[in-house]
């Protein structure tokens, strides 16, 4: 059991790591955005890869698998993610990103004929009560461009995760969807070294989010959702804006706002019963 425990905290804080690699590498012009896509995706590919093929030596699977269709969403979600950052702050970036994102998965449930019962609904105007406050026009508001590129990243991996559900592989398809974007990520690199060659913090920030926070930590995932029930997989990860917006403060110094504590905690507490009460009503109770 403390083991598992401490797996899986090791994931969440991997994920939640991407967001305070990225605000610290591009917020001070370490990397260009392009760059720092490149090198996060291909670090990240040649993690995957390696994992994946030691994996696959053990059960006789195949190393790599994925699709395009899921290559093309992950590659959306790591290019809007990276330029997003260079107009939002760390914690905000990931509490819109994780909006995003439960919004598009809630979205595709209800449009594939899910009916989400009176709770759920309640759940999903607090969350996006919440979330439409957080970025609202004002003195603390952040950058609209800025909010909209994580929008289109949040739905991205909304995307992503949407064509991967129910995958019996998914470490061998997450290294081959990652390999599926090496080749752009080669010129992303190539042409991010050449009109704004990265400083070596900012090189390092890329790749230990890509080898990492995206690779490690996406193994690690996948190697703890076996032993863990559905409803608690997806609970536990309410708590990875949190973590972020810690990490923001103790790393970069950013300063957490009222209105920014208070409108993340209607979000993650209206998407908590949504969570919750779909569990429940799908077993009928």
């Amino acid at each position: 059991m403390l083991r598992l425990i401490a797996l899986t905290t090791t994931a969440l804080v991997a994920f939640a790591a991407n967001s305070v690699l990225a605000r610290l590498a591009l917020a001070g012009g370490a990397i260009d955005d392009l760059g720092y896509t490149g090198w996060r995706l291909a670090s990240g590919a040649l993690v995957l890869v390696l994992l994946a093929h030691l994996a696959g030596r053990r059960n006789g699977r195949p190393a790599v698998a994925g699709s395009w269709r899921q290559a093309a969403a992950l590659f959306g979600y790591a290019l809007a993610f990276s330029i997003a950052y260079l107009w939002l702050g760390a914690a905000v970036g990931a509490i819109v990103l994780f909006g995003a994102v439960q919004f598009g998965m809630m979205g595709h449930a209800i449009a594939a004929g899910d009916r989400p019962g009176i709770l759920e609904w309640a759940g999903l105007a607090a969350a996006f009560s919440g979330l439409v406050w957080l970025v609202a026009p004002g003195v603390a508001a952040p950058s609209p461009a800025g909010v909209l590129l994580m929008v289109a990243a949040g739905l991205s991996w909304a995307v992503y995760s949407v064509l991967g559900r129910g995958s019996t592989q998914p470490l061998a398809d997450t290294a081959g969807n990652f390999l599926r974007c090496l080749p752009v990520a080669l010129l992303l690199l190539a042409w991010g070294w050449r009109v704004h060659p990265p400083e070596p913090a900012g090189l390092a920030y890329a790749i230990a989010s890509g080898a990492l926070a995206s690779g490690l930590g996406y193994a690690v995932w996948y190697a703890v959702m076996p032993a863990l029930p559905r409803v608690t997989a997806a609970s536990i990860q309410l708590t990875v804006p949190a973590i972020a917006a810690a990490g923001a403060v103790i790393f970069i110094g950013e300063t957490l706002t009222a209105r920014m504590v208070l409108a993340s905690a209607g979000m993650i507490v209206g998407i908590a019963v949504v969570i919750l009460a779909g569990e429940r009503r799908r077993r009928g109770d």
